[in-house]
């Protein structure tokens, strides 16, 4: 009967850590919500997109219906500002942040 009693036990503390932590991590997710609804879900979005801007998201659909030379040819200031934005988000996720790593990581 005392062994069935201390697993018990255990089994009741380990449940209690576990609720510990879902309590900190929903207190936590609901106020990352709270901040991410005050900024019009701009956070979420940005992370659900890879990065991108919505002007971004747009721009990458519109190029996909007309091709780049049509797309262009419509309005060549946003095509430029379009493939700047992509040449900076793109050098810096897959350029610069790989590199800064590699720097920390070795001697």
């Amino acid at each position: 009967m005392p062994r069935e009693k201390v697993v018990n036990d255990q089994i009741y503390l380990k449940k209690q850590k576990i609720n510990i932590f879902v309590n900190i991590y929903m207190k936590f997710k609901n106020l990352f919500i709270m901040f991410d609804q005050r900024l019009d879900r701009s956070i979420s979005f940005f992370f659900k997109n890879y990065g991108k801007t919505k002007f971004m998201v747009a721009m990458s659909k519109r190029l996909q219906v007309l091709g780049i030379e049509k797309l262009f040819s419509k309005g060549p200031k946003a095509f430029i500002y379009f493939f700047l934005f992509y040449l900076v988000r793109d050098t810096i996720l897959y350029i610069v942040i790989p590199i800064y790593f590699a720097k920390v990581t070795t001697n």
